[in-house]
């Protein structure tokens, strides 16, 4: 392939194409980098050319290795060239390519990244060694991820609940604009006037308003095992914000292989997060046995599940646990993942026994989960996504 070309779209695909194979003689793009380009190449390559991570081109012998300045320079590099997306992605493989993650207990590193979801996950696993010079900017970083993701959620849930919780509440004189027009219809049918072509409807059926005392009851379960961290994050937050809704008595239960309730945590969800202890292993049977513990009004309970199902526990139990509590009128949710992830890894068999006990378990994106939430109180089908 030549290297140099009279057409800039040929050019500009073999500057990519250098830029992704990583300039050995043998990519076949005989293109050479200059200024700005020459820099992005040296910060790819001082993470993917490694040895830990072999690339095509041989010669990028760049390495972050173990210096704190060096991945200081580095991560400043690498907010210029590259957006912030891409900075998360590259933050995340040097976390766990060159096992960087100690190096953020340092207060001067964790200035210089990129805060995400991810990273607050990293830092939550690193608490326990985490010096007290640097718990406070860690604490910082937490709160900048945790306010941005109430901005975006908090909203759209308080008013989706809200709603749902007004629809609950059917009343047989409605007034006008509490009509239930769908039911009403539905309801009186058999009074169609076909030469009007309208339905005179002799019964209402509307939804009051909600009142201000506590009408359900949501508990959130979620698994805090290592693989979980992004959908702790996202409970954490919607916990906080579900605990803001005055007609909802919200509960939050992190779980590994101990149970620790953290309800009273729930006006600060960076409170909830510092409060979780990312890793270990899973019972989710002593878990659910703590929740049913909990539960005074199962007809008007919501029990939300976040876990992979990777149960450590005794699993019969578990599922008889499920089954008892769906008996006595708990809405029971389960979600593999509460997260922008993509597919999660979760144990299919007990996926699968809990969709024959009636549950359906799916990941759940955080926009999607208000929708799951109305779909719960209202008591009708889970907007459940289409697994293709």
């Amino acid at each position: 392939m030549a290297g140099t070309t009279t057409d800039p779209a040929a050019g500009e695909r073999l500057r990519r194409w250098r830029l992704v194979l990583g300039g050995d003689a043998a990519d076949g793009t005989g293109h050479a980098l200059s200024g700005q380009d020459t820099a992005m190449d040296g910060a790819l390559a001082a993470l993917y050319g490694t040895a830990d991570g072999p690339r095509a081109g041989g010669d990028r012998s760049a390495a972050l290795g173990a210096s704190a300045p060096s991945v200081a320079r580095w991560l400043g590099d690498i907010r210029t060239y590259f957006p912030a997306s891409v900075v998360q992605v590259m933050q995340r493989d040097a976390i766990d390519r060159l096992g960087l993650a100690t190096l953020l207990l340092e207060p001067e590193m964790l200035e210089a990244v990129e805060a995400d979801v991810h990273l607050v996950g990293t830092l939550l696993s690193l608490d326990k060694a985490m010096p007290e010079t640097t718990k406070e900017t860690a604490r910082t970083v937490v709160r900048k991820v945790v306010r941005d993701l109430e901005e975006r959620l908090a909203t759209r849930t308080r008013a989706t609940l809200t709603g749902a919780l007004d629809r609950g509440a059917r009343v047989s004189r409605p007034r006008h604009h509490d009509v239930d027009w769908t039911r009403t219809i539905a309801a009186n049918l058999r009074h169609y006037l076909p030469e009007h072509r309208t339905v005179v409807p002799e019964r209402l059926i509307g939804y009051g308003r909600a009142s201000r005392s506590v009408r359900k009851e949501i508990v959130l379960c979620v698994d805090q095992s290592g693989s979980m961290a992004a959908s702790v994050v996202y409970a954490s937050v919607f916990g906080a914000v579900l605990a803001s809704v005055r007609a909802v008595d919200t509960r939050f239960v992190a779980f590994d292989t101990a149970v620790v309730d953290l309800t009273d945590r729930l006006d600060d969800p960076v409170d909830v997060l510092f409060g979780t202890r990312l890793g270990g292993g899973t019972d989710i049977n002593r878990a659910l046995a703590y929740c049913q513990s909990r539960i005074t009004r199962p007809t008007e309970t919501v029990l939300v599940l976040i876990s992979d199902l990777y149960e450590g526990g005794i699993r019969d139990e578990m599922l008889q646990r499920v089954a008892a509590m769906k008996a006595s009128g708990v809405g029971f949710v389960a979600l593999l993942a509460l997260s922008d992830d993509g597919a999660p890894a979760y144990d299919r068999e007990h996926a699968a026994a809990l969709a024959a006990l009636g549950v359906p378990a799916f990941a759940c994106t955080p926009d999607l989960f208000p929708e799951v939430m109305a779909a719960a109180i209202e008591k009708r089908p889970l907007p459940v996504p289409d697994a293709g």
